[in-house]
């Protein structure tokens, strides 16, 4: 069987960061909102790409999201999403 066709698993280690997850988001939209940017945009383009140009250094933006990894951030927008619109 070609491992291309094989379903990978997937796990984070730390479920308590969603906390830490949720404060710098927060933090990082303010900044971007200060500065005029489109925060959605913003943080999408730095999710997908890694480039932390994206993310302004106003109020250490920058440094504080580079303290995540992306995995993490998008566990907890997925978390959070699917929460949210299945009612849990």
């Amino acid at each position: 069987m070609d491992s291309l066709d094989r379903t990978m698993k997937f796990s984070l280690q730390d479920e308590g960061q969603d906390v830490r997850v949720n404060e710098v988001l927060l933090k990082v939209y303010d900044a971007l909102q200060e500065k005029g940017y489109n925060p959605i945009n913003q943080i999408v383009g730095y999710l997908l790409s890694g480039d932390p140009a994206y993310i302004p250094r106003h109020n250490d933006a920058r440094s504080i999201m580079k303290k995540l990894e992306r995995d993490e951030i998008i566990e907890e927008l997925v978390k959070s999403y699917l929460q949210h619109n299945r009612g849990e």
